[in-house]
């Protein structure tokens, strides 16, 4: 089978996510969804947009660990946190 990009793959392994994402509800984390678990995978295991062949993909989304999903939605929420603050801090600089 031929390689696509990761994006490219998405229709093809919505299954594959859904699993893994009961997967993760039956460990407790009941409000991970496929999507979150894709942009996971986009930024902590494939670094972007790479070419890949479907049982790669397939494989990754099975390998992913919940420690792994738990580093990415800490750093997104730091990422969220700084953004916020950066906002406020220009709010608050142009009405003074």
């Amino acid at each position: 089978m031929a390689k696509k990009t990761v994006e490219e793959w998405r229709p093809y392994v919505q299954e594959v996510l859904e699993s893994k994402t009961k997967e993760f509800h039956s460990l407790g984390y009941s409000r991970v969804t496929p999507d979150e678990l894709w942009h996971c995978l986009i930024h902590n295991v494939w670094n972007g947009n790479p070419k890949l062949r479907l049982h790669a993909i397939v494989r990754d989304i099975f390998k992913l660990k919940t420690q792994v999903f738990m580093n990415y939605l800490t750093m997104k929420a730091y990422q969220d946190d700084d953004l916020l603050e950066s906002i406020e801090a220009l709010t608050q600089e142009e009405s003074s």
